[in-house]
Formats: C-alpha cells, sequence, structure tokens
C-alpha cells in the first residue's frame, strides 16, 4: 500500500475516512497505523459494520462475558459494545481532532435505525449517544427521511454534530441543509458556541448507479448502455453545487459571522459495485476541496495502490450533470422513483443489519451465560 496516492488526495482538499471500525482495528493497532501513516483522518460506523465486527466473537469476548454475568438485556449489549469501541476510537483520534482545530478526527455512532421514522425517538436517542460516549469529536449519525429532519435540526441546537446519513436525492440533500442551518441558529440563541459543533452530510453514491443501471438493463433501448454509470457521478455532483450555493448565501454568512462550520458533502458507499467499473470511480471522479471520502477498506487500499487524483473533478459540471439526469428522463428512467425506493431499502437494510446484530450479540450472550 503506498501512502503518497491517499496523500495526494489528502492535499486536493478531501478527508480520508475509513467507512469501517471494529475492535481488531482498535487492539491491533490498525487504525493507529491508518491515522500515521495513510492519511485518514476520521472513521464512519455504522448497523451493517458493527454486525459483521460482532460476527468474531473473540475480540468481544470478555465484555460479552461481563455483560452476561450482569444480566444484561441484548438492546443493552448492543448499546454498550458499540458504545465502546467509539470511545476507544474517539481516543485513537484525538490528536488529529486537535491538529485540525476539530474539522477532522470524526468518529461516527448511528442512532437505532428501527427509529428512522420516529422524530421523538431520534432525537431521545441522539442526545442519550452524545452524552453516554461523552467526547468531543463524536458525530451522532441521523437518517435523512422526513421524520429526521426535525430531529437533526434539534440535536445541533443542543450542541450535538450530526452526520446526516442516508441522502440520495438533490431535493432531500436541500432539505438536509436547511435543517442543518435551522439546527445552527438555534444552537447559537441557546449560547452553544458554533465552534464546537460539526456536521457532514452522507451522500451515497454507488448505491444510486446500481439502481439505475438495473432499470436501464430492463428497459433495454439503443441508447440505455451509454447511461449506465452515468447517474451517482451526476447526482453528486450537483449535491456539490447545491452546497456551494448554499454556503453562498446571506443566512449562511450569518452564521459564519459567529464561527458556525460549514456542513461537509461527504461521499457515502464509494465502494464499486460493479466490476466493470475502476475499482476508485467514486473516489477519482469526486475530488473537490472540502470534502469527505469515507472508504471500505478494500477501496481504500486500491485508491493507495492505483488511484489518482486529476485535480477538482465536481466544481462547474452542474450542467453537465443536468444534461445526464436529462438523457435518464428520456431514456424512461424515473429518479424520483429510484431515491424513493434507495432512501426505503436504505433505512430497511440497516434495520436489517440491525436485528442480525442483536442476534448476534443474544447468541454470545447465550453462550457466556452456559
Amino acid at each position: 500500500m503506498t501512502a503518497d496516492r491517499l496523500q495526494e488526495l489528502s492535499a486536493a482538499g478531501v478527508s480520508i475516512w475509513l467507512d469501517d471500525l471494529s475492535r481488531q482495528w482498535l487492539t491491533s493497532g490498525g487504525l493507529a497505523e491508518l491515522i500515521s501513516e495513510r492519511s485518514v483522518v476520521g472513521v464512519t460506523s455504522n448497523p451493517t459494520t458493527f454486525a459483521g465486527a460482532l460476527a468474531d466473537a473473540d475480540d468481544y469476548a470478555e465484555q460479552v462475558r461481563g455483560l452476561a454475568e450482569r444480566g444484561a438485556s441484548v438492546d443493552e449489549a448492543v448499546r454498550e459494545i458499540t458504545v465502546a469501541d467509539v470511545q476507544q476510537a474517539c481516543d485513537v483520534f484525538s490528536g488529529t481532532w486537535e491538529t485540525t482545530g476539530g474539522e477532522d478526527g470524526r468518529v461516527s455512532l448511528e442512532v437505532d435505525p428501527r427509529l428512522a421514522h420516529d422524530t421523538d425517538g431520534t432525537i431521545a436517542n441522539a442526545l442519550d449517544l452524545w452524552t453516554t460516549v461523552d467526547r468531543p469529536n463524536l458525530m451522532v449519525k441521523i437518517p435523512a427521511t422526513a421524520e429526521g429532519m426535525p430531529a437533526i435540526t434539534s440535536a445541533l441546537a443542543d450542541g450535538v454534530s450530526v452526520n446526516v446519513t442516508l441522502i440520495f436525492s438533490l431535493e432531500r440533500y436541500r432539505q438536509v441543509m436547511d435543517a442543518f442551518l435551522a439546527g445552527l441558529e438555534r444552537a447559537h440563541s441557546n449560547g452553544h458556541d458554533l465552534a464546537t459543533i460539526s456536521s457532514v452530510a452522507s451522500f451515497f453514491v454507488s448505491r444510486v448507479d446500481a439502481e439505475v443501471d438495473r432499470r436501464l438493463v430492463e428497459i433495454g433501448s439503443e441508447q440505455a448502455p451509454a447511461l449506465r454509470g452515468t447517474a451517482a457521478l451526476a447526482n453528486a455532483r450537483l449535491a456539490y453545487e447545491a452546497y456551494q450555493e448554499t454556503h453562498e448565501t446571506v443566512r449562511w454568512a450569518a452564521l459564519e459571522e459567529v464561527g458556525a462550520r460549514p456542513q461537509r458533502p461527504l461521499w457515502a458507499s464509494t465502494g464499486v459495485k460493479n466490476p466493470d467499473y475502476p475499482d476508485t470511480l467514486y473516489v477519482t471522479e469526486l475530488v473537490a476541496p472540502g470534502t469527505v471520502s469515507t472508504m471500505p477498506g478494500t477501496t481504500l487500499q486500491a485508491f493507495a495502490d492505483h488511484g489518482e487524483v486529476h485535480g477538482d473533478r465536481v466544481s462547474g459540471t452542474g450542467g453537465q450533470a443536468r444534461q445526464v439526469f436529462a438523457s435518464l428522463a428520456e431514456a424512461g428512467v424515473d429518479l424520483d422513483d429510484v431515491f424513493a425506493v434507495l432512501e426505503r431499502e436504505g433505512v430497511e437494510k440497516f434495520v436489517a443489519s440491525w436485528t442480525d446484530l442483536g442476534e448476534t450479540v443474544s447468541e454470545q450472550l447465550a453462550g457466556a451465560r452456559r
């Protein structure tokens, strides 16, 4: 693995975060090595990554035994296990958090995905996680459902740093940015130091191409093959244009004047799902200043090995992106339906992973009690 390419990516204004968290990353020193040698400055977690990590009982056996002896419930055990990993990761990244002035060195922990359509439940869970983890470089992940919008505003208003996840459409992203601005305005009114509040907006990438490409294959028209692999990049580029527009408004300027930080776009789901596409596609083609790219370990390694940085590939591409969307619509792709399906399936997948996580912990607790 060569660090030079990752350093070049970082120098282009992209913050590199690892899209994975497990106790093995922490205890092996692997995460610390990524920070010191691979330009990694943050980490994201989600129910899927935790479910995968917990499948290996060895790393968690001692804590599971202690939980079993206490008679902890499955939900209590899941919470304590995930919180412990995130606390340790926050500590590993504390130096990065300090040297970047709080911009990076961030670790994300998601609210219970079963609350994705429960505003009050999400707010309560977000505040509970923020208080329990008790680390200034934590980011609480809140899904960008309709019910999540007021929860985002409320959490930010209470001084909680927020990673807004599962954003697929430009329309929803604009709602997220509005919720962000409203949250900071309320936080300022509540007396919070806005410089201590950080937020990113996780715009999902590869899943868009997977769904649109599937529909193009079904359409089977003459122009359909040429449109495959174009939707995700166009969507992300339009999101970046919207980000720039929002952060050039008078409303944002007033917040910036009192210390607010921009809500950076975060490119999520950067692992390439179609083997016909370059395995670094969603990193190379989405280089832009002031962004975050969160990558699974395989994508990080691929970019370190053979990734290329060609400068800013996003700014000023809105017109081209709109042409792509027009061509997709002409071909018969209903993008509004695509984004609705992806949001619904995204929540369902996280709930399924949370269920898997609970079942794994339940089995481990039962084994420890024998």
